[in-house]
């Protein structure tokens, strides 16, 4: 069988949280809010314990750090000093709700959200996840990502606030 080769352009929507606070304080408000999954949801999953895990997954809040990576301190090697993270964000049973519809949606869960300052001061950047989901044209998929949509911006206007 031959390999085949699909491309689809897509419209994406970009936002921009602007704050007012140092970089240090919004980092430890958006981390505060959003604590860091417990990875042992996923030993769970690994060793086929669905019950127990779905019941970890039901107590979990609406969002979750999968993990961070720092963006900033990449930027020594071009001898540059700046504060950057990059942070996955989501909820393991909302990725499952939208996945179960559109495997491809695994894609874009969790979300990435760059915390950042630079010459324009600190902010989160996005991409809206009504946006990225939308491509599927999924009802199912569609309704998680508005929930998720809305639950990530508040969280993150609130650590920006």
């Amino acid at each position: 069988m031959a390999n085949t080769i699909n491309i689809q352009k897509i419209d994406v929507e970009h936002v921009t949280i602007h704050s007012g606070k140092d970089f240090g304080v919004v980092k430890s408000m958006l981390e505060s809010l959003v604590p860091r999954i417990d990875d042992g949801i996923f030993t769970l999953l690994r060793y086929r314990e669905t019950t127990r895990a779905l019941r970890e997954l039901e107590a979990l809040p609406a969002l979750s750090i999968f993990g961070s990576r720092d963006h900033g301190a990449l930027l020594q090697v071009a001898g540059l000093q700046r504060q950057s993270i990059q942070y996955d964000i989501g909820n393991p049973l909302t990725a499952s709700k939208m996945t179960r519809h559109r495997m491809s949606a695994g894609l874009y869960a969790p979300v990435r959200v760059l915390l950042r300052e630079d010459n324009d001061g600190v902010a989160f950047e996005y991409d809206r996840p009504i946006s990225t989901f939308g491509q599927f044209a999924d009802q199912e998929v569609n309704e998680v990502a508005r929930k998720l949509d809305n639950d990530l911006q508040a969280v993150l206007e609130s650590a920006a606030a």
